[in-house]
């Protein structure tokens, strides 16, 4: 029982089902009412995110033990070899579940798992490069919720917020990882260009985001309810994040603000499905 406990924690539920919803609300908004297929690809990223987190995890042990000792693998929940072998099963799972949906989906899940195995291995330890590979892998999943429906197009503008937003979270991320990266030498953001630069990029790529946001409403993509959703419910969030981020200095402080912004993004996520109804 605590192995399996273990090896939902190193799954990381929360930050997978994000993927999901992303994945939902791009079959929503494809208009095409698929939902045996978009509720496949849905599990698909689920099987995927589990993967990736677990493959990270086993190649990241050792600078978890400075950043974040209370995950399965720095706190003994688990072995190395353990992450490694649920990693190759969900990926496999991932691809067995894909080939239901269709052809696109299933090499779109194939290029993913690929990529995110790339990023552990290699892209992590580069400068904005692996922080893209992820953005870009987030982005896809609202695409994979429309490529599963059957109608990819609508959900364009959802993969560039989406993009964006998450490079920002990414570039956080590394301010929050700091003393650990420096420590093992990882090149980030953070470790390479320092501190102050890795925020500016944040606040650019944050300030970004925000205008981009609201642009499928000034475009009249979605109706009046998303803008009022975006700007009483996301932007304040928005923005205490930024004012925050220049006072808070502590990876802890910065680790909270970091995921106060994924679950932003689920308030985001409403915005749309009200504003594309």
């Amino acid at each position: 029982m605590k192995r399996i406990k273990a090896l939902y924690k190193l799954s990381r539920p929360l930050t997978s089902l994000s993927g999901g919803l992303a994945v939902l609300v791009g079959g929503y908004v494809a208009g095409t009412g698929a939902w045996g297929k978009i509720g496949l690809a849905f599990l698909t990223t689920l099987f995927i995110a589990a993967s990736a987190n677990a493959w990270n995890d086993a190649l990241d042990v050792d600078i978890d033990r400075v950043n974040q000792p209370h995950r399965p693998l720095p706190a003994g929940m688990l072995t190395v070899e353990e992450a490694r072998r649920f990693a190759f099963a969900a990926a496999a799972v991932s691809l067995l579940i894909a080939s239901f949906i269709n052809w696109p989906a299933f090499l779109t899940a194939l290029a993913s798992n690929v990529l995110l195995i790339l990023y552990s291995l290699r892209l992590k330890t580069t400068v904005l490069l692996g922080n893209a590979t992820v953005a870009a892998i987030s982005a896809m999943s609202a695409v994979f919720g429309g490529m599963a429906a059957g109608n990819a197009r609508p959900t364009v503008w959802l993969a560039l917020i989406i993009l964006c937003g998450i490079m920002g979270r990414e570039v956080l991320k590394t301010l929050a990882d700091y003393e650990g990266d420096l420590r093992y030498r990882c090149r980030t953001v953070a470790t390479v260009w320092g501190k102050r630069w890795a925020r500016v990029v944040f606040f650019a790529l944050t300030a970004t985001t925000l205008i981009i946001m609201m642009v499928p409403y000034l475009i009249k993509i979605y109706n009046p309810i998303y803008a009022y959703v975006v700007g009483i419910g996301v932007y304040p969030v928005i923005l205490y994040i930024i004012m925050r981020v220049t006072r808070d200095r502590t990876g802890q402080q910065l680790e909270k603000l970091s995921q106060l912004l994924k679950y932003d993004f689920l308030i985001w996520f409403l915005a749309v499905v009200l504003g594309a109804a």
